[in-house]
């Protein structure tokens, strides 16, 4: 995929219907999805339990456009070449994961794929200064990661502008997570973000039988961050 900065929705299917992952990942994708986004979490660095490899490979045939796996998990390295099997096509590992993300980063480009690195909230920008070579996305968390539906953490929009200023013109981009909705995708979209990652705000009052809500979720986040995006 070309690499821009225009304002990318990357809904989390973490706040779809469990039962009927297929046709909501078709549904956001047909209704403005640009990414769909796949949180991977193991019990044990975060406190709650998705999805393995093999529901990632469930996924990936229903998913068309691109699909970035957010791995919350430690130790990460055992498991990169089976989510990359699976389709990943971008694998996103946290900075406190391990004691060797630089090594962790070039084993996921080994496999392939795009390579992303996670910040979380109490993880300062200048964790990754030494890494964005290696680098294709840097996903900033503005919730404690491992549960859906908390409220965003406004302390990261200052990480967020730090990262955008020692990313310079490197191809990279930087992601949030958490706490997304019309309200504060514009604080993120100002400070330097292209990637949104939005579950509950894509997902409620919708469902694949009525699936225009998550259109009209997703237009509003977009143009919220478009918006800002452009006067910033």
């Amino acid at each position: 995929m070309p690499f821009d900065r225009s304002i990318k929705i990357a809904p989390s299917i973490l706040s779809a219907d469990f039962a009927n992952f297929g046709a909501e990942i078709r549904a956001i994708e047909a209704q403005g999805a640009d990414w769909v986004h796949v949180d991977v979490m193991d019990g044990h660095f975060v406190p709650n339990l998705t999805f393995g490899p093999p529901a990632v490979k469930a996924f990936r045939p229903h998913v068309r456009t691109f699909m970035d796996v957010h791995l919350m998990i430690a130790p990460v390295d055992p498991y990169i070449e089976a989510y990359a099997e699976a389709g990943a096509d971008l694998i996103a590992a946290h900075v406190e994961a391990g004691p060797h993300i630089h090594r962790t980063l070039q084993a996921i480009r080994a496999q392939g794929v795009k390579s992303g690195v996670v910040l979380n909230p109490a993880t300062p920008a200048e964790a990754v200064e030494y890494l964005l070579d290696l680098a294709d996305l840097v996903l900033v968390m503005s919730v404690n990661p491992g549960f859906g539906g908390q409220s965003f953490i406004a302390s990261q929009v200052a990480k967020i502008a730090r990262l955008r200023a020692m990313i310079g013109d490197r191809p990279i981009h930087i992601q949030v997570d958490g706490g997304i909705t019309p309200e504060t995708a514009p604080l993120v979209a100002a400070a330097g973000a292209d990637v949104l990652v939005a579950g509950s705000a894509v997902f409620k009052g919708g469902s694949v039988e009525t699936p225009a809500v998550y259109g009209a979720n997703i237009a509003a986040i977009r143009a919220a961050a478009e918006a800002a995006q452009a006067a910033a």
